[in-house]
Formats: structure tokens, sequence, C-alpha cells
């Protein structure tokens, strides 16, 4: 059985609120990061087929270890998602990559 952890900040659960325009979400199907010394820069946009320009819809700025904790989260979530759900494929993986951004 798996159990969902409740997030928790030094110990203590956190409780965690989304206004209603967060909780529609917004779709990326290209994403561009950007770092320095201090900081990572992570946009999500939409691009479409054909067209030479994509809108970034939201920027994350996060420090170097918030971003490798996320990569740790995802990372842990992919592994469940795949245990789920089977393996995800990734058609192409080398020019899917380079043309989404990813």
């Amino acid at each position: 059985m798996d159990t969902e952890k409740k997030p928790t900040h030094q110990g203590q659960p956190i409780q965690v609120e989304i206004g209603e325009k967060e909780s529609e979400g917004i779709y990326s199907n290209f994403v561009l990061i950007a770092h320095s010394a201090s900081e990572f820069i992570i946009d999500f946009a939409r691009i479409l087929p054909g067209l030479p320009k994509a809108k970034v819809f939201s920027r994350i700025v996060m420090t170097p270890q918030h971003a490798q904790l996320l990569h740790n989260a995802l990372a842990e979530n992919i592994k469940k998602y795949e245990g789920r759900f089977g393996k995800i494929k990734v058609q192409g993986k080398d020019q899917v990559a380079k043309n989404l951004g990813f």
C-alpha cells in the first residue's frame, strides 16, 4: 500500500494552500533552464508546431539546493509512476529533447 508523505518543514507538517487560478495549472511543452552560481531559472513555455516562437507562461527561480531537491523529487516520482503504469517511452529521445527544449 502506497502512503502519501505529508510535506514537512523542520519536522512540522505544512499546510499547502492553492488559489483557484493556480489550481487550473499551466500546460508546458518547452522548458528553458539557465543557472548562475547562486540560482537556477526555469522558464516553462509553450511552442506550437511550425512556429519559430515560444511564449513563456511561468518562470521559477530557485537556489541550487532547491533545484537538486526538485531533481530528486522528480526522479522519485517518475520511479513511482513507472512502477505503477510502466516505463515512460520517449520516441526519438535525442530529437525530441532537442526540439522541445528539455
